[in-house]
């Protein structure tokens, strides 16, 4: 595979939190969660499990090798204010629990499998996001999980293949793209608008899928059914 070490795009914001518990977002009793990161200026490490001092709310579904970073696209901030309003947590970064806030990339520009050097670290897109419910809490918009879905402006995670450290004003340069017919956008599409196509869920089974997604893709083929997305966007 061909090295291309060429620029990806800027990082405008390294965000990370604390667990808390979730009664901060919505009143609901019980559980925990680190939804609303907060930037920091200096340098900060990033091993195989994400970013130092940066947590998960609920293991289960958060974190892990393969969602060890969380990246969201600072260009759809602008989209969000459009649709929904001067929102008080569109006000800065983290408004989606996102570990890298960028300028220069988005679903369309990136690719599954896409090599990422960030700062010192190199990073590798794992997968997209799939929204939670504790989006529509976090932004008081009682179907806001269903609207990122909707919209395709989800965000993604990397697995880290090298640990180093990241911070704001870091350049993202992508190192090594081997799946160039598999931009991020074109996943999200098959995720949840053309989701019973046999060739193109045959085709997204070739990738290096989570064993979730995998699981995923043989349902559907199997089944010739979608799973029930409720749970997730609606809590």
């Amino acid at each position: 595979m061909p090295t291309l070490a060429r620029p990806l795009g800027h990082i405008h914001a390294v965000l990370r939190a604390a667990a808390v518990p979730c009664a901060h977002l919505d009143g609901r009793p019980g559980g925990l969660s680190a939804i609303a990161k907060q930037a920091t200026p200096e340098p900060v490490r990033v091993g195989p499990l994400g970013l130092e001092g940066d947590e998960q709310g609920d293991r289960r579904v958060h974190g892990g090798p393969e969602k060890a970073v969380h990246h969201y696209a600072r260009e759809h901030y602008g989209a969000w204010r459009g649709e929904l309003g001067p929102l008080p947590a569109l006000e800065a970064p983290g408004a989606f629990g996102e570990n890298l806030s960028t300028t220069g990339v988005t679903e369309a520009t990136v690719c599954w499998g896409d090599r990422v050097r960030a700062g010192t670290a190199l990073l590798e897109v794992s997968q997209s996001r799939q929204p939670c419910w504790k989006l529509n809490a976090r932004f008081r918009v009682a179907d806001m999980a269903a609207r990122v879905q909707q919209t395709g402006r989800t965000g993604w995670y990397y697995r880290v293949l090298e640990p180093g450290t990241v911070q704001a004003g870091d350049r993202l340069t992508l190192i090594e793209r081997p799946h160039p017919e598999w931009p991020l956008a074109r996943v999200i599409g098959v995720l949840y608008e053309r989701t019973l196509e046999p060739g193109l869920l045959r085709e997204l089974a070739r990738l290096r899928l989570p064993d979730s997604w995998q699981a995923l893709v043989h349902r559907r083929l199997e089944q010739h059914a979608v799973e029930d997305w409720s749970r997730r966007i609606d809590g």
